[in-house]
């Protein structure tokens, strides 16, 4: 069977305000992270993403609910943070220290570190070594922390967004070493990232959170199949959309694409066909931006008169 690694219950986690009230980063979740998996958490600015990493990570003590982390509270158990690697955004070193003194540094803090995946990586993303911190670009800067929670090979590894200063190029060598590195060494990889359509692929769960409570918890298969958009005559479209509940719009003339929510079983697919019909796959983050509450159906309108 396979292992656990987190599970929380009722999980809370408030900040006051200069008013006096609090505001819920984090309100009553319930999840459980399994072993050897890639997942996606997944949301917008301020939904509590961050927050619950910080949570997981030690870094931050709940105000009610449950977690744990390898069978224990992790908070100020070194068994248990040990295992952990956690890359911020803005992840913050000494000013005097180059990228070598941090990859120096590491193997006291992970145990798996494997100083020689990590020398190929300095190659991979071209990072002057010997160049101080403050001295090195956003991109230079995103790629230390990348090499670091690649090369630890931590049980449990988060990465907060620490990519997105990297280019194109660099941020797909960080997904082809990050998979490579996962079939060769597998361990719990959690993603945190706007780019949702760039790391579809490599995600086997998606986590959705969404004003500090998660809307979606499932498998990344389950939920790639969830919408669909039918495209053809706008009278045939309209007659199989009605009822449902529609993502997104957008017309031509005579012809309409009209995105909805909903698996379609075979039946469905038949009669789309009979009526003329083109059927296509949502993707993952178009899906993501529906169910966080923003009005596609609107937004996309794009309705041009014959």
């Amino acid at each position: 069977m396979t292992a656990t690694v987190v599970r929380a219950r009722g999980l809370t986690k408030r900040y006051g305000t200069p008013f006096g009230d609090a505001t819920a980063a984090v309100d009553g979740v319930d999840f459980a992270l399994e072993e050897n998996r890639i997942y996606g958490l997944l949301g917008r600015n301020g939904a509590g993403k961050t927050t619950l990493m910080q949570l997981m990570t030690g870094q931050l003590f709940p105000n009610e609910g449950e977690l744990e982390v390898f069978g224990r509270t992790p908070a100020e158990h070194a068994d248990v943070l040990r295992r952990l690697c956690f890359i911020a955004e803005s992840q913050r070193y000494p000013e005097d220290f180059a990228p070598v003194h941090v990859l120096r540094a590491a193997p006291w803090f992970f145990e798996n570190w494997d100083a020689e995946f990590a020398e190929r990586l300095v190659a991979d993303f071209r990072l002057p070594v010997k160049r101080r911190i403050k001295k090195l670009s956003r991109g230079q800067l995103s790629a230390v922390g990348v090499i670091v929670g690649l090369a630890s090979r931590a049980p449990l590894t988060f990465f907060d967004e620490p990519y997105l200063g990297l280019d194109a190029v660099a941020r797909h060598i960080f997904y082809d070493r990050l998979l490579e590195d996962y079939a060769a060494h597998p361990r719990t990889i959690v993603l945190s990232t706007h780019l949702i359509d760039e790391v579809a692929n490599l995600l086997e769960h998606v986590i959705l959170i969404d004003q500090g409570r998660i809307l979606l918890d499932r498998d990344a298969e389950e939920v790639r199949g969830q919408a669909t958009t039918v495209a053809g005559a706008r009278t045939a479209v309209e007659q199989f959309v009605a009822g449902r509940t529609v993502i997104g719009r957008e017309g031509l003339g005579g012809l309409a694409s009209v995105t909805i929510d909903g698996r379609l079983d075979r039946e469905e697919r038949i009669r789309a066909a009979e009526l003329g019909l083109e059927l296509a796959p949502v993707s993952l983050q178009q899906l993501i931006v529906h169910l966080t509450g923003a009005d596609l159906a609107g937004a996309n309108e794009k309705e041009v008169a014959a």
